[in-house]
């Protein structure tokens, strides 16, 4: 099987790819990641995933938009879904490309985090696959998280703080006891 997976940075994508591989499945990388913010954090896990892709010699298809505008004009006036549209506009893009060049299915390495909204995407990733026409491979990948991250540390690749979005930043360093206004 042929997958276009869709990486949200290196550090996800260690033990997701070594899985896949596992299983002998053929994986190309597809980066587009709208939502990530700051800048410099978005040029940080793009840079870590190049250097990645090619120390494992896995091919990539970059879609590098930094979609800072459009990711808060998709969420305006429904921020409490945030990570549902998120998870839509990239397993979108990712689907739309797989499809398009000819790939069996597509996926992502947000199954592996056990802070992503996991049944969400699941859901989100299997409804697009079937309007598009293209499977969505579903794994949980979660059990081995923490493995990857301890080798992402060990090769050493960027470890970022936080999923990605300001709001997952502002969540990092926001006290819970503080009242958001």
């Amino acid at each position: 099987m042929k997958l276009l997976l869709h990486i949200c940075c290196a550090p996800c994508s260690v033990m997701c790819i070594k899985k896949l591989h596992d299983d002998d499945i053929s994986v190309t990388g597809y980066w587009y990641n709208p939502n990530i913010h700051p800048y410099t954090e978005y040029q940080s896990r793009l840079a870590a995933l190049k250097g990645y892709s090619e120390s494992i010699n896995m091919p990539m298809i970059y879609n590098d938009f930094y979609g800072l505008r459009l990711f808060l004009k998709q969420i305006e006036g429904n921020i409490d879904n945030r990570c549902g549209i998120c998870y839509e506009e990239r397993l979108t893009a990712v689907a739309k490309e797989a499809k398009k060049d000819g790939f069996d299915a597509f996926s992502t390495t947000l199954l592996i985090s056990p802070y992503q909204q996991h049944e969400k995407i699941k859901i989100i990733g299997e409804r697009i696959g079937n309007e598009i026409g293209i499977r969505f491979y579903y794994v949980d990948f979660r059990d081995f998280f923490r493995e990857g991250q301890r080798i992402a540390r060990s090769l050493p690749l960027y470890m970022q703080k936080y999923c990605g979005c300001i709001f997952s930043e502002e969540e990092r360093y926001f006290s819970k006891t503080q009242t958001r206004k």
